[in-house]
């Protein structure tokens, strides 16, 4: 090989390296900085939050938002699976996922096992669901009524509790049940008069049940708001991706972008909702 040959290859591999290097610092990731992978578990039945179980890329307002996120951040690549709640936060607790997220609201419990990020992922709006022209509009007008026994222990269970305690004299007929009845039973249920009302977080797809079965059933405004969160696997090394998350999502509330897709997947806007 000639050395004007051996010159010009030596340049051409420079040129070839110095447009990768470019390449990576315009993605926001530096020359020999590795991409990590984030093992994340979503919902597998709560259409339109999310769905879709293990084999199926997950679909619905959480699954679109976490690519958005993901967009932000190219030094890490998302991989999403639909789990179990329960698999979901076992997963979590083990370090076999690093996020979990399903409309979870943040407590003290959770806080003190996983990283929440300070900025929510959206709110979950408590609504009724009664029949057309039975008056039921606020919490109050349940005394008296037939109400779908809620889940032992679960958020709609203590709203209504923590309702109940700071309006005593307002008093409501509920039971708890472990049966796991899924919702779109329960709407059957007050389309049929076993039940007056059914009190549910309205991010689960029951207006989507409704206008499906044409249900002679209306929701109400929200009763309750509460922010939803991811969880994070509390390590070292994800204390640093909590806090690229956390900035993110503020982002992707300022710019519009989470409004734009609770529009798209539950019909209404969530953000004036978001504490």
């Amino acid at each position: 090989m000639s050395a004007i040959t051996s010159s010009f290859s030596r340049r051409a591999a420079l040129a070839v390296a110095g447009g990768i290097a470019i390449a990576l610092a315009t993605a926001g990731i530096s020359h020999g900085e590795t991409v990590r992978t984030i093992k994340i578990a979503t919902s597998a039945e709560s259409k339109p939050l999310a769905w879709g179980a293990i084999g199926v890329e997950p679909q619905g307002y959480e699954p679109d938002l976490l690519r958005a996120i993901n967009a932000k951040l190219p030094q890490y690549k998302f991989e999403m699976e639909g789990v179990s709640d329960i698999a979901q936060e076992t997963g979590l607790a083990t370090g076999k996922y690093d996020i979990a997220v399903g409309g979870y609201y943040k407590s003290p419990e959770r806080a003190k096992q996983f990283f929440i990020p300070e900025n929510p992922m959206g709110a979950s709006l408590m609504k009724i669901y009664s029949k057309k022209g039975s008056g039921i509009k606020e919490m109050k007008d349940l005394v008296g009524k037939r109400i779908v026994p809620t889940t032992a222990g679960g958020g709609t269970y203590k709203f209504i509790m923590n309702w109940q305690k700071e309006n005593p004299q307002y008093k409501l007929d509920v039971t708890a049940s472990s049966a796991g009845i899924p919702y779109p039973n329960r709407l059957d249920e007050v389309q049929n008069g076993k039940f007056d009302a059914l009190v549910l977080p309205s991010n689960l797809g029951e207006q989507t049940v409704i206008e499906e079965k044409k249900l002679d059933i209306v929701a109400s405004d929200p009763v309750f708001s509460n922010n939803t969160y991811m969880l994070i696997h509390r390590s070292d090394e994800n204390k640093v991706l909590a806090d690229d998350l956390n900035k993110v999502l503020k982002e992707l509330k300022d710019d519009g972008t989470i409004e734009k897709l609770s529009q798209k997947w539950f019909g209404e806007g969530i953000v004036q909702y978001m504490k």
